[in-house]
Order: C-alpha cells, then structure tokens, then sequence
C-alpha cells in the first residue's frame, strides 16, 4: 500500500505543494540547527564552555531532535504525533559537543516574525502573510503594508496598476477573488486566514523539532469559538509545540476604502517597490 499522502498529492496538485512545503520547513531547519550547533561547538573550543554545562541536556549527549523520545517516553506513542526523522548526519557534530562541550547554553529561537519583516521589506519567513494589503500603526502613525513579492509577480505580468491597488483595498487584502490575477498565484498569496490552520500548525512542528527553545507561532482564527480553540490547542500540544503566541483573529482595521481614489493615508505607489526601514536613516521609527 502506498503513502495516503502521496496517493492524494496523485489526486491534487495542491496536496504536493504541501507536502513540500512541510518537506522545506524539516530540512531548512535542520540545516540551521546543524550549523548553529556546530557552531557554538566549535566557540567553546576556543573561548571555553559556558558555566552550567556540566549535567545539562548537551553534556548528556541528548540534541533538540533527541528530547523528542524523552517526551515521547513521558507522553506514551499516543499523546505524541511528532517524528525523529533526520536527513544530515549528526555524528561530527555530537562528537564535537562531546570533546569541546557547548559555548552556549540556548542556540535557536524564532522570534516574532512580522514586524521584523515588514521594516525589512520581506514577507514573514514562518507564517503566512497577514493580508497582502494592510494598515499597520505604530509610533510613526498608521501606514499600508504592501506584500513585495505579490507585487515582483504582478509587474511581472504588467497586472500591478493603480486599479489592481483598488481591488486589493475593497478586497482587504485578498486576492483570491480577483479574476485578473491568474490561478496559481492566487493559489500562492493566500493569506493566513486562508490557509488551512491545521498546516500552520504541521509546519510549525516540523521546525520544532530542530530548535532547543521554542518558536513564537501565531495562530489565524477569522472567527474564534470555543470548540475550534479546544481542537486547535489540542492539535498544537499533540504536534509536540512547546508553546504558541498570539490567537490572532479579522479585527475591524482595514486599508482604507472611503478615500480609495486619492487617500492619502493609504496612498500606493505603483511605479516603485515597497519602501524598508533603513538603518542609515537616524529619524527612522518604522521599528517602533
């Protein structure tokens, strides 16, 4: 009998982008963890170990992916739907960690990601995009966010023009209902709370497996109940999360719609890229 995954990645070709987005999310991760580990090895051999080494999880010989089996062990096979699949070879690495020890006492966290993204200019790089098309306050004042690589894809089909600006605004940031825009870049600018939050979560226990902390992973609920809640925490507990962040659900703040000819407060440019937070710039405030 063949995997039921692949038997309906053969039916829809969604199901294969799927499952190699989940494939990416393990193997990115794993690169990462391997490489900061290795890393923080290889400090310790030239500046020394960090204080409390001895008797931690390092000097046991037990690496993120190896808690796994001791939760497993706590849990029981039942309670616990998480794997130990590995694609590198870790014995370089456990056999640096056993001669030098680690400089480090946590290596890997993923932090929030949206705002980081948005003064950088990119999409977040764990969870879906927000909207493609949003207003986002700070200390600055309001601003509209506009989700970069939908635009490269539109100019790229000379479809990025001031009524493809409207029709993002009167949609609140979704393009799945904008017929000039064709299929699959419908089918890749799905926004959070378009994307199936059980995939959310499968991602997210994927990276998990790698990182010694945690991650700070939002969850997208339009409109949250007490029913959904239990089955979403539920499902997040049994992927082996060690924790979520923020319940995030459609507030009433909308990019701008009264105004939309000529609003200044969401005005779009349409000949130019998104404008980034520089460093240079002294009086910048888009990290506040």
């Amino acid at each position: 009998m063949g995997s039921p995954c692949i038997a309906l990645a053969a039916i829809h070709p969604w199901w294969g982008y799927w499952l190699r987005t989940l494939a990416f999310a393990d193997t990115s991760m794993e690169l990462i963890s391997y490489y900061a580990i290795k890393a923080s090895s290889l400090l310790a051999k030239e500046r020394g170990r960090y204080e409390s080494y001895e008797g931690s999880l390092w000097s046991r010989d037990i690496l993120p992916v190896d808690s796994i089996g001791l939760l497993r062990k706590e849990r029981g096979e039942k309670y616990l739907m998480q794997d130990q699949d590995a694609k590198l070879d870790w014995s370089e690495v456990r056999g640096l960690i056993k001669k030098h020890g680690m400089r480090n006492s946590n290596v890997l966290a993923i932090a929030p990601t949206a705002t980081i993204a948005n003064i950088c200019g990119v999409t977040q790089s764990i969870e879906p995009t927000y909207k493609n098309l949003f207003v986002k306050s700070n200390l600055s004042g309001e601003f509209t966010v506009v989700n970069p690589s939908l635009v490269k894809d539109l100019q790229s089909y000379q479809l990025w023009d001031q009524p493809m600006v409207h029709a993002l605004k009167m949609s609140n940031g979704s393009v799945q209902n904008i017929d000039r825009i064709p299929e699959h870049i419908r089918a890749k600018y799905k926004t959070a709370f378009e994307v199936d939050i059980s995939f959310i979560v499968r991602s997210a226990a994927k990276r998990a497996k790698w990182l010694d902390q945690s991650q700070s992973l939002n969850l997208y609920m339009p409109v949250a109940s007490g029913k959904k809640l239990d089955a979403l925490y539920k499902q997040a507990w049994l992927s082996g999360l060690k924790t979520c962040y923020y319940l995030r659900s459609l507030g009433a703040t909308d990019s701008e719609k009264s105004s939309i000819s000529d609003g200044a407060l969401n005005a779009v440019a349409v000949h130019s890229t998104p404008k980034v937070c520089s460093i240079e710039d002294p009086d910048c405030e888009a990290c506040q």
